[in-house]
C-alpha cells in the first residue's frame, strides 16, 4: 500500500475501499509536519455517523496498542470490511518518538487530558497535542459510533491487564460498553472514575458512543498477553458492531467465565505515597486483598534505619495497579485496590 501525506481536509474517510494516510500536522518548532499514520476501509454498508476506530499511542509510552493495531493493518481484508474502520496505531507521534507519556519535546501536554473546550482552536491551546484533540473531534468522532483507546501503565503503574470504561447514565449504553470491554479476553474489566478533565474515553461516552479503554502492559515493554488482548478486543468491537464480517470465539477469562468487574470510583479505593521513596510490591498484581492488608512498603533511603511504611489497601477487592518504577515521588497512586462488583 501505498501511504499518502495529507492534511485533514484532505482524508478521504468516506470512499469505498481502503486508503493509508500519514496525517500531517503543522510542526511546533521545525518546518515540517507531524505525521500521524492512519489507515481507513470503508465497505458497501458504510452509514453516515456509524464506524469504529481504534487508537494507539495517546500516551507515548504504551506500546501493546500500537503494536496490535499495526498486526491489524495487516490482517483485515477490504473484502471483509462491512462498514467502517479507522486504524491510528500511532495518535501522538510526538509523545511516541520520545518515549514519553506527554508530548515532551514539543509542548510538553499530555493528549488524554487535553479534551478540553478550545482545544486546537484557540491561541492558548494551539500546541500540537490540543491540535490533535481538535483533529479528532472535527474528522473522526463523526464518523464513528465505536470508540476503543489502547493504553498501557508505561512507566506510572503496573496493571492487572484490563478493558476500563466510565459508568454512564445510558442503561442502553451501559450494557454495549460492557460487552463490548468483556470480548478483550482480560482477567478485570475496569470501571473506574471520571473526574479526570480532559479525556478521551469521557469525550467519547458523552458523545453516546460504545466506548472502551484498556490497561494492557506496563514498563516500556511489548506484553505478549497485552497485544493478543488488544488485537482480539478490536476485532470482536469491529464485528460484533457490523463494521467487519466474520465470526470470532471468546478468549481467555472471557472465554472461560472468570473475568472480574471492578470498580474503583472512590478515594479509598487508591493508596498515595506520603513522600519520596522507593516502593517495594509485597503482592502481584491481580492478588484478593482485605482492607488494611498491607500491599507493599514505601522506603525510604536517606533515613536508612526508619521503618518502611506500609502501603495498606483501602478497600476489600483486587490489587488492579501498583507502582512500576520503584522511585516514587510524594502524592503518586502506589496501591490501587478495585471493588469486586460482578
Amino acid at each position: 500500500m501505498t501511504r499518502v501525506v495529507a492534511r485533514p481536509d484532505k482524508l478521504d474517510l468516506d470512499s469505498p475501499g481502503r486508503r493509508d494516510y500519514w496525517v500531517a500536522l503543522e510542526h511546533d518548532s521545525i518546518w515540517g509536519d507531524h505525521l500521524i499514520p492512519l489507515t481507513v476501509w470503508v465497505g458497501p454498508e458504510s452509514a453516515e455517523g456509524r464506524g469504529l476506530v481504534a487508537f494507539g499511542s495517546n500516551h507515548g509510552n504504551e506500546y501493546e496498542g500500537p503494536v496490535a493495531l499495526k498486526h491489524l493493518t495487516r490482517q483485515i481484508r477490504t473484502e471483509d470490511v462491512r462498514g467502517r474502520i479507522i486504524l491510528v496505531p500511532v495518535l501522538n507521534p510526538s509523545a511516541f518518538r520520545s518515549g514519553t507519556r506527554e508530548s515532551k519535546p514539543d509542548d510538553g501536554v499530555n493528549l488524554n487530558r487535553a479534551f478540553v473546550d478550545g482545544a486546537g482552536t484557540t491561541p492558548a491551546l494551539a500546541g500540537i497535542t490540543h491540535r490533535i484533540a481538535a483533529f479528532v473531534r472535527a474528522h473522526i468522532w463523526p464518523r464513528v459510533h465505536v470508540v476503543i483507546d489502547l493504553h498501557s501503565g508505561g512507566d506510572v503503574a503496573r496493571f492487572s491487564p484490563c478493558a476500563s470504561y466510565h459508568p454512564v447514565e445510558d442503561p442502553d449504553l451501559a450494557r454495549e460498553i460492557d460487552e463490548t470491554a468483556r470480548w478483550f479476553g482480560t482477567p478485570s474489566i475496569m470501571v473506574y472514575q471520571n473526574q479526570t478533565p480532559g479525556l478521551l474515553p469521557s469525550e467519547a461516552e458523552r458523545l453516546g458512543k460504545i466506548t472502551v479503554g484498556t490497561e494492557l502492559g506496563w514498563g516500556r515493554a511489548v506484553n505478549l498477553e497485552g497485544v493478543r488482548y488488544g488485537k482480539h478486543g478490536v476485532l470482536a468491537a469491529a464485528i460484533r458492531h457490523g463494521q467487519l464480517r466474520g465470526e470470532i470465539e471468546p478468549i481467555a477469562h472471557h472465554r472461560d467465565g472468570t473475568q472480574k468487574v471492578v470498580e474503583m470510583v472512590d478515594r479509598e479505593c487508591f493508596t498515595v505515597a506520603p513522600f519520596d521513596g522507593h516502593y517495594e510490591p509485597l503482592v502481584e498484581c491481580g492478588t484478593v486483598v482485605r482492607r488494611g492488608d498491607t500491599v507493599g512498603l514505601l522506603h525510604d533511603f536517606d533515613h536508612i534505619d526508619m521503618e518502611p511504611w506500609p502501603a495498606v489497601a483501602g478497600v476489600d477487592g483486587v490489587v488492579l495497579a501498583q507502582a512500576w518504577a520503584a522511585p516514587v515521588p510524594r502524592g503518586q497512586h502506589i496501591v490501587v485496590v478495585a471493588r469486586v462488583v460482578g
